[in-house]
């Protein structure tokens, strides 16, 4: 059991931890080693430094820190975050299930599109992100799942409770799970053909390939890549507004116990604005964390 999980190993995350821990706050980060900040090769506009620094040494010197303080940092990837009872939310990866008494969503903001033809037209008309919200709509009909890693399994094994009638469609991607879902994907049928488009009247009806074939379908939901903080807020029945979490001045979530900060609140999107949203959400997890 941790006091504080922070999903993300960004600035907004490694500032947030910096205060949990020194308070004495049993803290975990997970996340993986693919913030898009590692890419920056040159950074001037960030306080502190005389001399332009990158992104990597950023990161890394934050991690640094973190972890003299005594934050554990996890290289793992989250799947599922679940409310458990009353008492605290469980946190599922690839690998492990971990238990906190708050969570920080601080994974960025995604920046990952799909380009498929009426994508966008049939969302909430067949298309959906999020299987805890809609899978219910879909008992016994036949539905894909679209995505490539163990989020997309993730998904398939949650809709598995409505239909049996699953197929996961990688869009042209070879397969890549970890080992701990290798042997669940068993079950499910894939089709690693390249989607053009998607086809129906008023409601999603057809997948379309490049290749000119088509497979009829009642529902699509869409677990491409990992999944990232609004997808899990979505899940979690989180307020999100557009592509961004929405947070009050204290950047705590309509729900209870859950914090977000950094790029997936929106706004600004700089390391600076990062770090104070992740101090911020820090100290006032340390409230919530004490007020239990």
């Amino acid at each position: 059991m941790y006091d504080v999980i922070i999903v993300g190993r960004g600035p907004a995350g490694i500032s947030a931890a910096l205060y949990t821990v020194r308070a004495n706050l049993k803290t975990l980060i997970i996340g993986k080693e693919s913030s898009a900040l590692k890419k920056a090769d040159k950074i001037e506009n960030y306080y502190g430094f005389s001399e332009p620094v990158s992104g990597e040494f950023l990161l890394g010197e934050g991690e640094k820190q973190a972890l003299r303080l005594g934050t554990e940092i996890m290289e793992d990837e989250v799947v599922s975050i679940e409310k458990e009872e009353e008492e605290y939310y469980q946190v599922s990866t690839t690998k492990e299930k971990y238990q906190a008494k708050s969570i920080l969503l601080a994974t960025g903001q995604t920046q990952k599109k799909i380009k498929i033809e009426n994508l966008s037209k049939y969302e909430g008309k067949g298309v959906s992100y999020c299987s805890t919200c809609d899978g219910f709509f879909y008992r016994n009909l036949r539905v894909g799942i679209l995505g490539y890693k163990d989020y997309a399994i993730n998904e398939a094994i949650e809709i598995e409770t409505f239909t049996k009638d699953i197929t996961v469609y990688t869009n042209g991607m070879n397969l890549d799970v970890s080992e701990s879902y290798a042997e669940q994907a068993k079950r499910f049928k894939f089709n690693f053909k390249k989607v053009a488009s998607l086809e129906g009247d008023e409601f999603l009806q057809k997948i379309v390939f490049e290749d000119g074939t088509k497979d009829d379908i009642d529902g699509l939901f869409i677990a491409y890549d990992s999944a990232s903080s609004v997808d899990f807020a979505r899940k979690l029945g989180i307020i999100t507004e557009g592509n961004s979490i929405s947070v009050d001045r204290n950047q705590h979530t309509n729900i209870e116990g859950i914090f977000a900060a950094g790029d997936c609140t929106g706004g600004f999107k700089q390391i600076s604005v990062a770090v104070g949203e992740g101090a911020l959400a820090g100290r006032r997890i340390i409230e919530y964390v004490r007020s239990l």
